[in-house]
C-alpha cells in the first residue's frame, strides 16, 4: 500500500480510525471460548462489523505471542482474512521490534513479507541500522516510536539530549535515514501539547496516535495540531471499541462505538476541508 492509497481510503470512508485488535481471552465473550479458535473468531466478528468505518487494524503481537503457537496461528489467520477480504485496509503489526541489523532484517521478513502486514512498529533506540531493514521493503512502512502515551515516556523521551528533547532528536535524525519516506511515527494522544512541535519536524509523515478512548486522549485536540494537508493521522482505539460489550452482541456494540468515532472524524474532516 502507498500513502496515496491510504489517503484515498480515508477520503472514501471519511475516517482515519485504526482499531487495535488486542485480544485477551479473559475479556472476550464467553460463548466464543467453545470455538476452535476463539481469538480469530473474535477478530473476524469485529472486522466484519467495522471494516467500512476503519481504515486500519492494529494487532498488538504480544496478545498473540502470549498464547504460544495457537496465538501465532490466530494472528496469521487474522492478517490473511483482512488481506483477502478487505485488501484496502492498512494493517499494522504492533510488535515494537528493533535490534541489530541482521536481526531486524529477519523481523522485517517475518512481519512485512511472510505475514504480509503493511507496516510494523519499531523502537529507535539502537539507531538507523536497526530500522533501515524495515524501510527497505517496497511499499511497506516502519512506524517509529517517537513520543508514547505511557507515564514512563518522561523518563527518556522528553529529557534533553544536548540542546533539545530526545524525541525531537529521534524525529530529526530518522529523516536522514535511507527510505525515510516510508516512516510513520507513534505519538500518544495524551501528549497533545507536543503535536505542534512534532509537526514542525515531520510535517508530511503519518502519525499513529494511540490513547483516545480508554486512555483519555482527546480526538479534537489531536486533530487541532496533528492534521496535515493529507490528513496524516491514524488514530487508534482498542478497548473502547472491541470490548464495548461482553455479550453475544459484542460485534454490533463494537460497530456502534466505532461509528461514534467515525462520525466525529467525518465532521473534523469536513471542517478542515480547504484549510
Amino acid at each position: 500500500m502507498t500513502t496515496q492509497q491510504l489517503y484515498n481510503q480515508i477520503q472514501q470512508k471519511q475516517s482515519f480510525l485504526c482499531i487495535g485488535l488486542d485480544v485477551d481471552l479473559n475479556k472476550i465473550p464467553q460463548h466464543l471460548l467453545a470455538t476452535e479458535d476463539p481469538i480469530f473468531e473474535f477478530n473476524k466478528a469485529i472486522i466484519d462489523a467495522t471494516h467500512d468505518l476503519a481504515v486500519a487494524y492494529k494487532p498488538n503481537t504480544a496478545f498473540y505471542e502470549a498464547y504460544g503457537l495457537k496465538g501465532w496461528i490466530a494472528l496469521e489467520k487474522t492478517i490473511n482474512y483482512i488481506n483477502h477480504k478487505h485488501p484496502e485496509i492498512f494493517t499494522i503489526a504492533d510488535a515494537k521490534r528493533g535490534d541489530i541489523g541482521n536481526t531486524s532484517a529477519m523481523y522485517a521478513k517475518a512481519f512485512l513479507e511472510d505475514l504480509n502486514f503493511d507496516s510494523v512498529t519499531v523502537a529507535p533506540y539502537m539507531g538507523k541500522d536497526s530500522v533501515e531493514p524495515f524501510l527497505a521493503v517496497k511499499n511497506k512502512f516502519a512506524i517509529l516510536l517517537a513520543l508514547t502515551s505511557n507515564e514512563g515516556a518522561f523518563d527518556f523521551q522528553t529529557q534533553k539530549a544536548g540542546k533539545e528533547e530526545l524525541y525531537k532528536t529521534v524525529l530529526k535524525t530518522s529523516q536522514s535515514w535511507q527510505n525515510s519516506q516510508n516512516l510513520m511515527y507513534v505519538v500518544g494522544a495524551t501528549k497533545t501539547e507536543y503535536f505542534k512541535e512534532i509537526r514542525k519536524i515531520v510535517p508530511d509523515n503519518f502519525l499513529l496516535v494511540p490513547g483516545i478512548g480508554a486512555q483519555g486522549g482527546s480526538l479534537s485536540e489531536v486533530c487541532r495540531y496533528g492534521l496535515n494537508s493529507n490528513v496524516g493521522l491514524l488514530v487508534n482505539s482498542s478497548r473502547a471499541v472491541i470490548y464495548a460489550s461482553g455479550t453475544e452482541d459484542f460485534a454490533m456494540e463494537a460497530r456502534i462505538q466505532a461509528q461514534k468515532v467515525q462520525k466525529e472524524m467525518a465532521l473534523i474532516l469536513a471542517n478542515n476541508t480547504g484549510k
